[in-house]
């Protein structure tokens, strides 16, 4: 099924600078996670005719905030079917993501999704995360994979401070993660102060009330 109009231009609405080849690449994501999904489940079926807001639009709530400068390296914890790298990685072509998830066949919709939209700025490793070695990043991006507590613990390892030769990216290397509800016993656990923002304002949506983006800087 071909993406309609109205729904590419959800991520119009909000971004006006892509290029023809970006709009292509996002136009391409629909058919492609309706084909793919159809054999490994990796999107709910009540999700998946909203794809572009609650996933698309959903993951680009951190290019919102965070200006990622060509040159950086992301790591997607727990990327599942590939959210929030896959969006991310389409709007930031000279980033180069790293998606990440235990259970192959997910990564397998990743590569594949990749393979059909043209996407060459992303590479996987199936394995947990925490038993990455020897690979550092810039940012860890993560969608509801875990508390924030896990999810800092197994970052921070990863993730390197700013050296001379980094790219100039303006937010401070650290946790980039999307987040929903009642965070105070969670921020709380984690013993960390992110910065929060509600997506809500980024994205004025009734599907972002309760949604948040936070940035845990290392």
């Amino acid at each position: 099924m071909e993406s309609t109009p109205e729904k590419l231009e959800l991520i119009e609405r909000y971004f006006g600078d892509f290029n023809a080849h970006q709009l292509e690449q996002f136009r391409k994501l629909e058919a492609l996670y309706k084909e793919w999904n159809a054999q490994i489940n990796v999107i709910s079926r009540k999700d998946i005719d909203s794809i572009y807001l609650h996933h698309v639009l959903h993951s680009l709530s951190i290019a919102a905030i965070a200006d990622f400068q060509p040159g950086t390296r992301v790591i997607d914890i727990g990327c599942g079917g590939g959210f929030p790298g896959v969006p991310l990685a389409i709007f930031f072509p000279e980033v180069k993501f790293l998606l990440v998830d235990s259970i192959g066949k997910k990564l397998k919709v990743v590569e594949a999704v990749c393979e059909g939209a043209g996407i060459h700025n992303i590479t996987t490793a199936h394995s947990r995360v925490e038993d990455l070695k020897k690979t550092s990043f810039h940012f860890a991006v993560s969608r509801a994979v875990a508390p924030l507590k896990d999810l800092w613990k197994w970052s921070s390892p990863l993730i390197k401070k700013r050296q001379p030769s980094d790219p100039e990216n303006p937010m401070a290397h650290g946790l980039i993660c999307l987040k929903g509800g009642d965070l105070a016993q969670e921020i709380f656990e984690s013993g960390v102060r992110p910065r929060m923002m509600p997506i809500s304002k980024i994205f004025p949506e009734p599907y972002f009330e309760e949604k948040f983006v936070l940035h845990v800087p290392k």
